[in-house]
């Protein structure tokens, strides 16, 4: 029996690449997130071929709950349950925190920390009902560390990792794990939209955000791959994780490990 997997923010970038590793699996997969109706539609077919599974596409705004009840519901209306939940969708600002615009404040905290919360609640009764789940919040490294001018996207990806270690203690006994994953600098759009913010902050080139702050504490000075992601997604989800609940696991080139 295929699984269902519901992955917010997967439009583009990381979340999409998640989704397609599960679609390979021949799971079910909820896609979500903004885009042009077309491109998404054209994404959500692709990924239909891929295993045989199928894929739906919900709109939800992460900063509305009633929107996030109504992905939830219609994952479990539509394909029966929600056997795992990926929550992916984040935004970015580059900032000083003196200059840092209230609203970009409320609607990172929304989006990367809160909506993760909303998606929890509507789903961990599902799982429990089946005494079996898989939820991966995609964190980041700057759920270990910090870095300059990112002082909402910091506290929120902070917050993601209090978060699962708290839901990982309280459904620990009901067959659902909860865990994150803190991939370094990964080349989405997302990271390459902050590469000019970032230059103008520092007065330096964008080639030298590449190289000299971003990779700076990449070991590898390389960045992460979307396939790395979404493939430790796939193994958390496997049976192989069944033991593995609220933790991390870095996926960032060795930028945590100095």
């Amino acid at each position: 029996m295929s699984r269902t997997v519901v992955v917010t923010g997967s439009t583009s970038g990381i979340g999409l690449g998640i989704a397609k590793a599960f679609a390979v699996e021949g799971c079910h997969v909820v896609i979500n997130g903004f885009g042009k109706l077309d491109e998404v539609e054209a994404a959500r077919r692709e990924l239909e071929v891929l295993g045989g599974g199928r894929v739906i596409y919900h709109g939800a705004d992460m900063t509305k709950p009633e929107e996030i009840a109504e992905l939830i519901g219609t994952a479990k209306e539509t394909l029966g349950s929600v056997d795992v939940l990926v929550n992916n969708a984040g935004i970015q600002h580059v900032a000083k925190i003196e200059e840092f615009p209230p609203e970009k404040w409320d609607q990172i905290i929304a989006i990367n920390l809160t909506s993760s919360f909303h998606t929890m609640r509507y789903a961990i009764p599902l799982m429990k009902t089946k005494k079996a789940g898989r939820i991966i919040n995609v964190a980041s490294a700057h759920a270990l560390t910090a870095s300059p001018f990112k002082s909402a996207y910091v506290a929120a990806k902070h917050g993601i990792l209090g978060l699962t270690k708290t839901a990982a203690l309280e459904l620990a006994e009901f067959g659902i794990t909860v865990n994150a994953i803190c991939p370094g600098y990964v080349l989405t759009p997302l990271v390459e939209k902050q590469i000019p913010d970032t230059a103008r902050e520092r007065g330096i080139s964008e080639e030298q955000v590449k190289t000299d702050v971003m990779l700076r504490l990449q070991a590898t000075k390389d960045f992460v791959s979307i396939e790395e992601v979404a493939a430790t997604a796939v193994f958390l989800a496997s049976d192989a994780a069944r033991q593995i609940t609220g933790t991390h696991i870095s996926v960032d080139g060795g930028w945590t490990a100095q």
